[in-house]
């Protein structure tokens, strides 16, 4: 395969400071198949997979970006997971400690988790019958959350075991893995030159472009980008590598959000904006402005990147009491992100960074500061939504109930939501960093408690305020 693309070698090289893996939880019936069974069906499946058929090879120095190259499932890829009490908070504790750790994709960028034989999951299963929880850890130089929703996919569909492992071009050694390591620095540091050419000249078209844009909001053609705010309780620079993670999930029948009237994402967005700022307030930090990072899948990028998507930065308007106006505003507000992000000129900027040479790269990551806060964020917590598609996955002679994501925290985001669609079911996670948010388990029942009043009204009927707004 070919070197990585500047983008994906950004998440390998930050994975290298801090944590930022996907996690992608799906959650069977336990059949009650052998273990060595499940690990040799992880095997056979994989090797139909491209993608989890590689690792990446790095050049000494950095000297150029890193290259994927063939490998092999290894048994270290699956492990299973003993808990002292086999029930759903176990899990959660459990997950919990998966969520401090990353993989090296210079070994292998993916392996796979389960906890076996747990009661008393939310979803279809009777009390009594046990669960199998199974967790995707992936690096996110390898996909971002829509390719590895797609990987996952094929991962647990019955439909593609009868495909023959994967021997396309995808898994030949390129030109550049087939040189030693020497000739790759070597190659790397001859097209340095004529990278930073490349990249003054985007640089300057950028640069105009950057114009263009301003011209075009300042006049009112194009949406304003997301406003700027404070920092809060949850957006404290924390110590590196010591996160104590706390992961839980609420798991919703689709009907009932949908019934809105109003996306999933919306209906999610706003119940988070009550319960957020009713957090913040019981713990005697009231905020004034509260705004939610939003990833936007994007299309009509170059071929080869992995991870194709922009951050949109979404007001909440805590300020409007009126919970139905307020989910109103909180669409028309991600409309207009979605068109500014579409818009042409802020491809430029990707252009740029396409064409850096990959040592300049590297240092800006190692310099970017990642443990500090700035004065103005654009958003207080990350809300990524995603659609796994029908529910007809199956694992071990299990079928699947739900599925669910865990996007990484970090300096500036100690807590984070996934919002995760599959069949029937949506779930919503919550992962967060205890010293931002000490009682987790409050924080999901004041969100349980705002998606039922968010859900309890249709649009276009009465209002449903917020007593507790400012």
């Amino acid at each position: 395969m070919s070197s990585l693309a500047a983008s994906d070698a950004m998440m390998y090289w930050l994975s290298r400071r801090t944590h930022n893996d996907l996690f992608l939880l799906y959650c069977f019936a336990d059949s009650a198949s052998p273990t060595a069974e499940l690990r040799a069906l992880v095997e056979r499946r994989s090797a139909r997979i491209s993608e989890l058929r590689v690792r990446l090879r790095a050049v000494p120095g950095d000297l150029d970006y890193p290259s994927w190259v063939p490998c092999e499932f290894v048994a270290e890829q699956f492990l299973e997971h003993a808990l002292s009490e086999a029930n759903w908070p176990g899990v959660l504790d459990g997950l919990g400690k998966l969520l401090g750790t990353g993989v090296d994709a210079t070994v292998r960028p993916w392996r796979v988790h389960i906890f076996r034989g747990v009661r008393g999951v939310p979803g279809q299963l009777p009390d009594a019958a046990p669960a199998l929880v199974v967790v995707l850890q992936m690096s996110h130089a390898l996909a971002d959350g829509r390719g590895a929703a797609r990987i996952a996919r094929t991962l647990f569909a019955e439909s593609d075991m009868t495909r023959p492992p994967d021997n396309g071009s995808a898994l030949r050694p390129s030109a550049a893995t087939s040189l030693s390591a020497i000739t790759d620095s070597v190659s790397g540091l001859l097209r340095t030159p004529i990278q930073v050419v490349r990249t003054v000249v985007r640089g300057y078209g950028a640069y105009r472009a950057q114009q263009q844009l301003a011209e075009l909001t300042s006049t009112g053609r194009l949406p304003a980008p997301g406003p700027g705010c404070m920092p809060s309780a949850v957006n404290r620079p924390l110590l590196a590598g010591r996160a104590d993670h706390a992961a839980r999930m609420i798991v919703c029948d689709a009907r009932q959000l949908r019934g809105t009237g109003r996306t999933v994402t919306v209906v999610v967005l706003t119940a988070i904006s009550q319960a957020l700022a009713r957090y913040l307030e019981s713990r005697g930090e009231p905020v004034d402005r509260l705004a939610a990072q939003v990833p936007m899948a994007i299309t009509g990028t170059s071929s080869g990147v992995r991870n194709n998507y922009r951050n949109l930065g979404v007001d909440l308007f805590i300020d409007e009491p009126d919970l139905t106006v307020r989910a109103d505003k909180i669409a028309a507000a991600l409309a207009a992100g979605r068109v500014r992000a579409e818009h042409p000129l802020l491809a430029a900027r990707d252009l740029v960074t396409a064409v850096i040479a990959a040592p300049l790269l590297r240092r800006d990551v190692d310099r970017y500061p990642i443990d500090t806060v700035p004065d103005s964020i654009a958003g207080h917590t990350v809300v990524s939504s995603v659609d796994r598609g029908p529910a007809d996955l199956t694992f071990g002679g299990g079928r699947v109930l739900f599925t669910a994501g865990f996007p990484a925290i970090g300096a500036v985001m100690n807590l984070t939501h996934g919002v995760h669609g599959l069949g029937d079911t949506v779930t919503i996670s919550v992962h967060a960093d205890r010293a931002a948010v000490p009682d987790p388990d409050a924080y999901v029942e004041l969100v349980r408690e705002a998606l039922r009043a968010v859900t309890a009204v249709p649009r276009g009927d009465a209002s449903v305020r917020d007593r507790q707004s400012r």
